[in-house]
């Protein structure tokens, strides 16, 4: 498969909206109910938040196209301080940057895209200045966790994350650039 990776851009919305609603519901834990990843599709990941996303100088969007220009996944990189009191408490590296997002089309898990973008998403950290990254993943999401660890990162803490009216708990991971 051809595959580019490249910075998101105005009119790319539609896109990472379409992937977000596919892969998003994936990643949370099975006792996550439909209305709730309803509910935090429509408010963080729309395509008006990401028209938010895309403009923001402190973040950094990827997207994955593949051969015929089809979104296949996408990163978002967050540059900064993290505002989560846990989240500030538990990582080592600063300046930080954030891998707030990392998905991956189903019909393309396997052909390299996550790790593609991913090593992108380092690479786009490490070039703002960022010492670290880290990221939030669901304590139940053991193939993330091992995605993540194959890729430098290492828990170093805890936090709680919203979809819908329950908290979820996640692991705070980390890793050098």
């Amino acid at each position: 498969m051809t595959l580019t990776i490249r910075p998101a851009v105005a009119g790319d919305e539609a896109a990472l909206a379409a992937v977000a609603a596919v892969t998003f519901p994936l990643a949370c834990p099975p006792h996550t109910t439909d209305e709730a990843k309803a509910s935090f599709i429509a408010q963080v990941l729309s395509e008006e938040r990401f028209a938010e996303y895309v403009s923001d100088g402190d973040r950094r969007l990827l997207i994955a196209v593949d051969g015929d220009g089809v979104a296949v996944g996408y990163t978002m990189v967050n540059l900064g301080e993290p505002a989560d009191d846990d989240v500030r408490a538990s990582i080592r590296l600063r300046p930080s940057a954030e891998l707030s997002k990392c998905y991956v089309l189903p019909g393309h898990h396997g052909e390299g895209v996550a790790g593609r973008l991913m090593t992108e998403s380092v690479r786009v950290a490490a070039e703002s200045g960022a010492a670290g990254m880290w990221l939030g993943v669901n304590e139940e999401n053991a193939r993330a966790q091992r995605f993540y660890g194959k890729h430098g990162f290492e828990r170093v803490g805890s936090k709680r994350f919203l979809v819908g009216d329950r908290y979820e708990d996640d692991w705070v991971m980390e890793r050098p650039l």
